[in-house]
């Protein structure tokens, strides 16, 4: 192997056994209703979820992230929240929320839980407040409420577009030619952080769950929250784009937005040990994106660019590269991530076409499993989602009759949505609820899932799950790996991705991203390999096409 002039990362970061434990961390991510349902009513529950802790924790994660468990109609996902200070009764209690903490730390893990700052749902006593009173009102004040514009205020205040499809604003009931504004659907009205009484309300949100014993928060659409003063017309994109394709204008990342971040920074450092932040923020750029991690805002950001990259080698490498270098610049880690709840399963999303109809979702399953193999090799921190360590591909039959994502309804079923990615997951049995419920799912789960269930995974040492689980205690075990430096390295094969982790005892990892074998002369030994690799005659390690390895270099 020969090296490239190019080294990227945190270099001077300090040791592992010394650094701050989210800068190299791998976590969780829980859908709550989907993840296990304790009382048979086919919703999963908080008590599901402590009850398999136990198994994240043998799988090798460092923290867990649990999707919204609060108050909410359940008009998208819990992500239209009622009262961000309590838990949904169909899901469980403050109580058990404390008991998933107790439990996780007491395994080592720690616990992220979601808060979403930009908008609440229109049943928050907040909305119905407003909706009792005039525009204008103090009530108001706490949301965008805007005269619409042409003679009678009959048209919308501007062209801002939905992230579900859409327009942004709906007429005010009762008061005509008033609009008020929600960047999602209908029933998320967005909050006005120009009033200080947003900011008192989720300092107090902060810290009722920090109080209580969780040790971070991942923020929803982090780049929102702040509009452009005289809310100006934004670019005009297609009525069916949605979700990060149409967050762009002055309805997003907008400067001001950074000033939030660094007032609750300041209460999250309150704390001892300080609590920690990951925001989602869908910006257009790796600059824009490490503006973010500064250091008195958010600790860490999910990297969409990554999650964006499709199957080559030059892509992948200039995302990895380009991240390196922005997130370097301001001291943080970069924090990879190829699936969540708002995307496909990048099972299904790395399959090929095998005809018009049908992909091909083994060859999906091969590059998704080296794509997150080659993620958790990489410096910083990385984010898994349920199911992902069983190689759980989209639903992308469900019927249009259980779909529940607003986007299917807001684009009149143009645009199927997100429920794909949301089925509950599968824990054991032949035949579907799998193990998640001894009632009926809220989302019907395949017929052909048995074979991905964890139970049938668990008697296998050579499935998706048995790989997952080598890696983390790989990564957990070498000093090399999670937050530091990358080399580079020249593999021979302009298809084939090769980066050295430096150290004691340094690693390599290969990416065959090419559509045949390919052979690389290293000297080392094979940690872990999530597709086939020989030697050929000369000694070079052969690689067969979709894989990724990692080397012990001699």
């Amino acid at each position: 192997m020969t090296e490239l002039p190019v080294r990227e990362g945190n270099a001077d970061i300090p040791p592992r056994e010394v650094r701050d434990w989210w800068r190299d961390a791998v976590v969780y991510q829980i859908y709550p209703r989907s993840f296990a349902d304790s009382d048979g009513d086919g919703l999963g529950d908080l008590p599901g979820i402590r009850s398999r802790l136990p198994y994240l924790a043998q799988l090798g994660v460092d923290a867990i992230w649990l999707s919204p468990f609060y108050p909410s109609p359940l008009l998208d996902g819990g992500y239209d929240v009622i009262d961000p200070r309590d838990v949904d009764p169909r899901l469980g209690t403050v109580d058990d929320l404390r008991g998933i903490v107790a439990d996780s730390h007491e395994l080592g893990l720690r616990v992220f839980v979601d808060v979403v700052p930009n908008h609440f749902s229109w049943e928050h006593p907040w909305f119905k407040a407003a909706l009792a009173t005039a525009p204008g009102s103090p009530e108001w004040d706490r949301f965008h409420a805007v005269r619409g514009k042409g003679p009678e205020g009959e048209l919308p205040p501007n062209n801002w577009h939905s992230a579900f499809g859409g327009p942004a604003w709906t007429p005010i009931p009762g008061h005509a030619g008033w609009w008020y504004l929600h960047l999602f659907d209908t029933s998320q009205p967005d909050l006005n952080w120009a009033n200080r009484e947003i900011h008192e309300d989720f300092q107090r949100t902060l810290r009722f769950w920090f109080d209580l014993g969780v040790d971070g928060f991942r923020i929803d659409v982090a780049h929102s929250l702040v509009k452009a003063e005289g809310l100006p017309d934004g670019p005009v994109v297609d009525e069916d784009e949605v979700m990060a394709g149409s967050e762009r204008g002055p309805a997003w990342d907008q400067p001001g937005v950074h000033d939030v971040w660094r007032e609750w920074r300041r209460v999250a450092d309150s704390y001892d040990p300080p609590r920690v932040f990951v925001g989602e923020a869908w910006v257009a750029t790796t600059e824009a994106q490490a503006a973010y991690t500064r250091p008195d805002e958010l600790h860490t950001t999910f990297n969409f660019h990554f999650l964006r990259a499709f199957w080559d080698a030059t892509v992948i490498r200039d995302v990895i590269g380009t991240s390196l270098l922005t997130s370097s610049a301001v001291g943080a880690p970069p924090t990879w991530v190829l699936s969540n709840h708002d995307v496909w399963r990048p099972v299904t999303r790395f399959a090929p076409w095998r005809d018009a109809h049908t992909m091909d979702i083994a060859t999906g399953r091969r590059r998704a499993v080296a794509m997150s193999m080659l993620s958790l090799a990489l410096p910083g921190s990385a984010y898994l989602y349920q199911g992902e360590e069983l190689g759980l591909p989209e639903v992308v039959d469900l019927p249009d009759e259980v779909r529940q994502d607003p986007t299917f309804f807001r684009t009149e079923g143009r645009v199927k949505g997100r429920d794909g990615c949301r089925v509950p997951i599968p824990w054991s049995g032949d035949a579907p609820p799998y193990g998640f419920t001894t009632g009926t799912p809220w989302l019907p789960q395949p017929a052909d899932w048995a074979g991905l269930t964890a139970e049938a995974q668990e008697a296998d040492d050579s499935s998706t799950l048995a790989l997952y689980r080598r890696a983390l205690r790989v990564r957990r075990e070498s000093p090399v790996l999670g937050d530091g430096e990358l080399i580079w390295r020249e593999s021979g094969h302009d298809d084939v991705l090769a980066v050295e982790r430096p150290g004691e005892r340094p690693i390599l990892v290969l990416l065959n991203t090419g559509d045949g074998d390919r052979a690389v002369a290293v000297d080392g030994e094979v940690l872990l390999h999530t597709g086939e690799v020989s030697l050929d005659p000369d000694g070079a390690l052969v690689i067969a096409p979709d894989t990724c390895c990692w080397i012990a270099l001699a």
